[in-house]
């Protein structure tokens, strides 16, 4: 079967070069076609790659950053600056790599929690460096220097944001979308969203976060899960007027194709060192609330974020010894101890399925464990979003019962999200 290529020409009235445009356009088809015929050999035949498995709809869903044409005569002749991660490729080849190849002038980099190349563990601290693959400069959002400064966007004209987002209110890429958006508004500087499918967005669940708590691990009145693409939560950020001082972005959302809410979108590229599969995505949201107790959640291990264990739970039929891995988990909890716990990837899809995260781990090992207060830490309510769900559990409540307490803020918080919305949703 002949592939047909069609050429689309730039919009009229830009600067772009047309042989280079020409250029792109024609090796991105190039490597979309590959991509295709590769697709599911590619995933499983690659060890850092997450495994896939169908998508609901058998229509290729296209991210934004793969729409080059729909924005890439807009930073054209422009000094541009790229939030990236590991995440944000162009079919299998680097973001970054993609548009200095067709001679677009990228003059700073900007690298959120694990680094520009991913590959930093969780909460380590990260300076500013040099990329010893392109030679351009490396400015990292984590630590103490989370909002890009005045300085850091002198000379940028346009930035662009294009990260992989697993759809959590603690996962830190949204704090970070919302800092860029802020230091953008602030110093007039047009941001482009290059939006990416959302694996947990075909659902909405967990306590809407109370304002009193908000932290870098959760800054909105949203849920624990929103149910929003990065695009989507921007244009939430911008008009519900969450940024400093009401201030509000200029943004362009380059939207996903063949993307809804109902797409159980499979990643291509693990998102973090500490969610290496599909399985750790779907589970993320249920167990990233143990982070703030005394349990384990397989930091250190094969299996993070897949498991779950203690040193004193001795009924668990999963045992598993923690250690430091380099890039991974440099000091995990128990590191060196034997925990004995659970193995939950077959709760994974039951979460996909369901779409619902999981309270009766955490219930059930806050009485196993016969810890009382000293089963939590100070990061609990933080991840919670409030101080309710602590007391919940304590007082001896069940799950059920528990999410009943969270339904009207949520009915809230979906008509809030709805006028958001950029993909077709049954919610």
């Amino acid at each position: 079967m002949k592939a047909r290529l069609k050429i689309i020409k730039p919009p009229p009235g830009n600067c772009i070069n047309h042989n280079l445009y020409t250029m792109a356009i024609i090796a991105h088809s190039f490597r979309q076609l590959l991509l295709g015929i590769s697709f599911f050999c590619f995933i499983s035949a690659n060890a850092n790659e997450l495994p896939c498995r169908p998508l609901v709809s058998p229509v290729k869903v296209i991210p934004g950053a793969s729409r080059m044409r729909d924005y890439l005569y807009i930073i054209s002749g422009k000094r541009v600056g790229i939030v990236g991660n590991q995440t944000s490729l162009v079919g299998t080849t680097h973001l970054v790599d993609t548009l200095l190849a067709v001679k677009v002038n990228i003059v700073k980099i900007f690298g959120p929690e694990h680094g520009f190349r991913g590959i930093a563990a969780d909460g380590t601290l990260i300076g500013n460096a040099i990329d010893p693959a392109t030679g351009i400069e490396v400015i990292s959002l984590y630590g103490e220097h989370k909002k890009p400064t005045p300085d850091d966007l002198k000379g940028i004209d346009v930035m662009l944001f294009d990260v992989q987002d697993v759809g959590t209110r603690f996962y830190t890429y949204v704090s970070t979308l919302t800092f860029v958006m802020e230091a953008c508004a602030e110093n007039k500087v047009p941001l482009i969203i290059l939006d990416r499918p959302n694996p947990n967005g075909y659902y909405i669940d967990g306590p809407v976060l109370d304002s009193t708590y908000s932290s870098f691990i959760g800054l909105h009145p949203v849920p624990i899960v929103y149910g929003m693409t990065l695009g989507e939560y921007a244009l939430m950020v911008n008009g519900e007027r969450w940024l400093k001082n009401g201030v509000k972005c200029e943004l362009k959302i380059i939207t996903c194709r063949n993307y809804t809410h109902d797409t159980r979108y499979q990643l291509p590229v693990k998102p973090s060192p500490n969610l290496p599969n599909m399985y750790s995505v779907y589970l993320y949201p249920s167990l990233c609330l143990f982070e703030g107790t005394v349990v384990s959640v397989g930091r250190g291990t094969d299996h993070p974020f897949e498991i779950i264990g203690h040193p004193d739970y001795e009924t668990g039929p999963y045992v598993f010894t923690p250690k430091s891995i380099k890039g991974v988990s440099d000091k995990p909890i128990y590191a060196g101890k034997q925990c004995f716990g659970l193995y939950l990837s077959e709760n994974a899809m039951r979460i996909r399925q369901n779409g619902q995260i999981d309270l009766t781990w955490i219930i059930e090992m806050y009485k196993a464990l016969n810890l009382n207060d000293q089963f939590f830490n100070s990061y609990f309510d933080k991840l919670a979003g409030n101080s309710d769900l602590r007391n919940q559990i304590m007082q001896g409540m069940d799950a059920m019962d528990i999410r009943s307490s969270w339904q009207m803020d949520l009915l809230k918080f979906k008509k809030t999200r709805n006028k958001y919305l950029l993909y077709p949703d049954n919610q």
